[in-house]
């Protein structure tokens, strides 16, 4: 595959502060065919932002298994991709997978360029270990969710965990339950923005907290392991 030209890029994209994105990355997204992106809307006003006019192709979880062929066509024939999600790298916690998967499948060439993901902010400023470190990205919302959490339970890395701002509170008496109400935690929002927290201490402390504070945003959960 060596000198094969790169037909396919996944480009992270900021997480909340639109500088946090790399010369090189917008240096792609101007250059590609057009962008996968998971909401043309937001995907849009970044790219207005930065005075960049591709075309946008909309591509997210619920449309990702119908539009694999579409794509996998389109690389075939020459065209040149970049994909992009909300926020953060493609792929963690966001659709990505199954096209990187259909893409290697065909010998296509695929290139990830390095950037903004929100969980490795959340973890260095956490005072957590960092050096062993286990994504689970987001629970199970229903189905599971107990399981997952019984096998975490005794787990001695670093756990990390996305979530919603209408579920944080389940999810940190859950981790209570489970993990014990000492465990140590750390829970950031609404990172790179205006309003940027991060709350340390134990789980029960961490809990008053957030029933008192401001639920909004998204989250990232850093527990210690046991």
């Amino acid at each position: 595959m060596s000198g094969q030209e790169t037909q396919l890029y996944l480009v992270p994209t900021p997480i909340g502060n639109l500088k946090d994105i790399t010369l090189r990355a917008l240096e792609v997204l101007q250059s590609v065919d057009a962008v996968l992106a998971e909401d043309t809307r937001t995907t849009g006003k970044l790219l207005k932002h930065y005075d960049i006019k591709q075309a946008l192709i909309s591509y997210h979880a619920h449309n990702e298994h119908s539009a694999i062929k579409r794509i996998i066509d389109q690389l075939e024939e020459g065209k040149v991709l970049a994909l992009v999600s909300d926020a953060g790298s493609p792929g963690i916690s966001d659709p990505g997978f199954l096209v990187v998967k259909e893409a290697l499948k065909k010998g296509l060439k695929v290139e990830a360029l390095p950037g903004a993901t929100a969980f490795v902010p959340a973890l260095v400023k956490s005072g957590l270990p960092s050096d062993r470190f286990v994504f689970e990205g987001f629970l199970p919302p229903k189905k599971g969710r107990q399981t997952r959490l019984e096998q975490l339970a005794n787990e001695p890395r670093t756990i990390i965990f996305y979530e919603s701002p209408h579920r944080l509170l389940k999810a940190l008496h859950q981790l209570t339950e489970y993990l014990g109400e000492e465990r140590r935690v750390s829970v950031s929002r609404e990172l790179t923005k205006m309003f940027e927290e991060t709350v340390n201490g134990t789980l029960e402390e961490v809990i008053k907290h957030f029933e008192t504070g401001t639920i909004k945003g998204e989250f990232v959960i850093i527990v210690g392991g046991k």
